[in-house]
């Protein structure tokens, strides 16, 4: 894409939250040269989710303008454990977790990603060299009164929580990243602000020009409240199937569902504006589409539509479900538990007392009722389907 200096700060600029600084990085894109742009994923789940793709579009932007993307696993940095908007100490994972996590990383960026435009590294290259002297060099290049002004250090001070010393170094490893890389464009979550200017200081420290940083919004979850997170299961992932990518984005609360269009969709912000003035639902509907069609297909997209208009419009059932295998004698309450779609017995109780527990379209009153054999449509809720095969 060919685009002027101008045109690509103005561009890059669009929904984010903090540039430090305009004025360098314009000079730099002034250079005429490709920037070498980079984000770092700590491999702490299996699966890249929405609010990852929020990053990685930005990413993408660069990509077009013809810059080098760097996607960085932080292999080295995940054996830590980044404490960002933690209160506590969060346990560091796993050499094996840490190898399959990234291994899944590298399969799913490119549903976003140009592969032909970007270098997937690992911070272990350079990290992982360092001696004990190394270490004690760098971090003499930042001061305690400066690592202590992150808010969720300085809060967890205050309440008297406990910070571990390796939780110090985070900051320093990841800002040594990009000393390393000698990175002119360091990009992060609103949430990693401190942690990127680190790097910026310490590229300074090293004689370095130092680099410029650009944060993204945090994509709330689909539960309304909080950050996108896989550990809070309110998180739809891009390897999500047709049905569950669909199906979550439909329960996502109606006032969420523009600020998801304008962090994740395609829209132009005259259509999204046009899309306000339909019914909600319409629109959520839209939506789902849109990210199906991205991470899948055309036509599994319109097949996800297809099926929630018969489920939830028309009143049918889906066209897979899980099937459960019970054995003759099977309590109701226990083959809502396995199928599934209630937590305890208690809860499954709870949902036959309100009426919402259905055998083959039959409302059930009975949670002590012994099932029997043979095959059987269980709803439990408008939602929940699932196939009891009972020998």
């Amino acid at each position: 894409m060919v685009a002027t200096p101008e045109e690509q700060l103005a561009a890059v600029k669009r929904g984010a939250v903090h540039l430090e600084r305009e004025e360098e990085l314009l000079a730099r894109l002034k250079e005429g040269r490709p920037l070498r742009i980079k984000a770092g994923f700590d491999p702490t789940a299996p699966d890249l989710h929405l609010g990852h793709v929020v990053l990685l579009q930005k990413m993408r932007q660069f990509q077009r303008f013809g810059h080098e993307v760097h996607f960085l696993i932080g292999d080295f940095t995940g054996r830590i454990g980044d404490p960002t908007g933690k209160n506590v100490t969060r346990p560091p994972l796993s050499d094996l977790q840490i190898q399959q996590n990234a291994e899944t990383y590298k399969q799913q960026v490119f549903k976003v990603l140009d592969p032909e435009r970007t270098v997937i590294d690992f911070n272990s290259r350079w990290l992982a060299p360092l001696s004990a002297a190394d270490m004690v060099q760098l971090c003499a290049k930042y001061t305690v009164a400066r690592m202590i002004e992150r808010d969720d250090f300085r809060k967890r001070l205050e309440e008297g929580r406990p910070i571990s010393m390796h939780e110090l170094l985070y900051p320093l490893c990841q800002g040594y990243d990009s000393v390393a890389m000698k990175t002119d464009v360091e990009l992060g979550g609103q949430d990693q602000l401190f942690n990127l200017l680190v790097g910026r200081d310490l590229m300074r420290e090293y004689g370095q020009k130092p680099q410029c940083v650009l944060t993204t919004p945090l994509l709330v979850g689909t539960d309304g409240t909080d950050k996108m997170s896989k550990s809070l299961g309110n998180y739809v992932g891009v390897c999500d199937t047709p049905r569950e990518m669909f199906g979550k984005t439909m329960r996502i609360p109606d006032e969420l569902m523009w600020t998801w269009y304008e962090l994740l969709s395609d829209c132009t912000v005259e259509e999204i504006e046009r899309r306000r003035s339909a019914h909600p639902r319409d629109a959520k509907i839209a939506l789902g589409v849109e990210l199906v069609t991205r991470f899948h297909s055309a036509a599994e997209g319109a097949a996800a539509k297809e099926e929630f208009e018969r489920m939830f419009v028309q009143g049918g059932t889906p066209d897979e479900m899980p099937e459960i295998a019970l054995v003759a004698g099977t309590k109701l309450v226990q083959a809502i538990i396995q199928s599934g779609h209630a937590t305890s017995a208690n809860d499954a109780r709870r949902k036959i007392a309100q009426g919402g527990v259905a055998i083959d379209d039959d409302v059930q009153d009975d949670p002590t009722r012994a099932l029997e054999a043979g095959s059987f449509l269980l709803r439990v809720g408008k939602r929940g389907f699932a196939r009891l095969v009972i020998r």
